[in-house]
């Protein structure tokens, strides 16, 4: 789940997280949180991120691939993945940028070798004006 859902709703950037996750399970043949050891977990955006700016992306390579695979491409699909799952939803690609990344049909940015921290506002409910009047409190009703 993109980490603006619980604020911002569902939107085409939050299906891009989401597109990006897929990406990232498929290179990796891990599900979006995995255990790591007793009772310790790690998402896999996270993981798969400090392995990038570790520069050890491809030992992320889902080991049941056995060696047949271009490197270069699964290299390709992680990287996008970690784009599409940015924590900022204002940095990630459209769908569309995301698939011509994919087709090597347009240059990657680079990406942060540190996944950045989210930071979303804290929405804060409205309340109308009005919706009290004088005449409800005379009646008892509110």
């Amino acid at each position: 789940m993109a980490p603006e859902y619980m604020s911002a709703g569902a939107s085409k950037k939050s299906d891009v997280y989401s597109f990006g996750v897929v990406a990232l399970e498929i290179a990796t043949g891990r599900r979006s949180t995995y255990t790591r050891e007793k009772d310790s977990e790690l998402g896999l955006v996270h993981w798969v991120w400090n392995l990038y700016g570790r520069g050890d992306l491809l030992s992320a390579i889902d080991g049941k691939l056995q060696m047949d695979y271009d490197e270069k491409q699964v290299e390709c699909l992680m990287i996008v993945g970690l784009l599409c799952a940015h924590p900022d939803r204002n940095l990630r690609p459209s769908i569309g940028e995301a698939i011509q990344f994919l087709k090597l049909k347009a240059t990657i940015p680079n990406l942060p070798t540190q996944m950045p921290v989210p930071m979303y506002p804290v929405p804060i409910p409205s309340v109308s004006r009005g919706s009290i009047s004088t005449t409800s409190l005379q009646d008892g009703r509110l």
